[in-house]
């Protein structure tokens, strides 16, 4: 006679994970939400700095509207400064100068400012990059009608290089959300913090991975987005 033995068969790779995201759905809701608010909040305040920065080294660059070589070498030099330094490390540094902001340097709140200052730099050089592929013509052209200088930036040089700087927008969130992953180390809320709290630090790869799926999933919807309205807005494209 055979002895019978009840087993219980293993649930398969996809259940596991569907039953692991349906126990942490709570988790992941909050970090997706702290996640998209540190993102959006980081690339409006981003852009607000770094928007009026790429227009004036491109004003301030040989050719452009006011050149200074100076005054342009000075500002590219802090630019490059700042675009140098590593996340984590500019994230460490600004300790203290994130406590004086928002009284604390922990939570989604207190990512913002380093995320702010790590982006801004970024942004202008990709701006001061989407200004300097406009046609010389199209900038001669309102001069010669008596145009001032910030006429030409904001009706000539602005809606010239809007579908760059669209495009670049995706890019620039898209950074801001691989930034923001690396600030969950040190407490900053989030999917990061997530995945290194509840993934890492208790071993769990199968939570660990659902962070993963849902970060690509958010990079994938905002590139498909902005490429979609930078097409349809791009005069070039026939």
């Amino acid at each position: 006679m055979y002895e019978y033995i009840a087993t219980t068969a293993e649930p398969s790779f996809f259940a596991h994970h569907w039953n692991v995201l349906v126990e942490f759905r709570h988790v992941l809701w909050q970090g997706v939400l702290e996640t998209l608010y540190m993102t959006f909040m980081s690339v409006t305040l981003a852009y607000a700095i770094g928007l009026p920065l790429g227009v004036l080294l491109v004003c301030l660059n040989k050719g452009g509207l006011f050149p200074n070589r100076t005054a342009y070498g000075i500002l590219g030099f802090v630019v490059n400064t700042f675009r140098s330094i590593p996340f984590i490390i500019l994230l460490l540094f600004l300790f203290p100068f994130t406590r004086f902001i928002v009284g604390t340097t922990i939570g989604s709140t207190a990512a913002i400012v380093p995320l702010v200052i790590a982006s801004a730099p970024f942004i202008s050089r990709m701006v001061e990059a989407a200004l300097n592929e406009i046609d010389k013509g199209v900038i001669d052209a309102a001069k010669s009608m008596g145009a001032t200088n910030f006429q030409i930036v904001r009706k000539v040089m602005l809606p010239e290089s809007i579908p760059s700087l669209v495009r670049g927008f995706s890019i620039v969130t898209i950074t801001i959300i691989s930034f923001s992953a690396m600030a969950g180390a040190v407490a900053a809320g989030g999917l990061g913090h997530i995945a290194i709290s509840y993934g890492q630090m208790r071993f769990r790869q199968d939570v660990l991975l659902i962070t993963i799926v849902i970060i690509v999933l958010i990079v994938t919807i905002i590139q498909f987005v902005f490429n979609r309205i930078a097409a349809k807005i791009d005069k070039r494209i026939i």
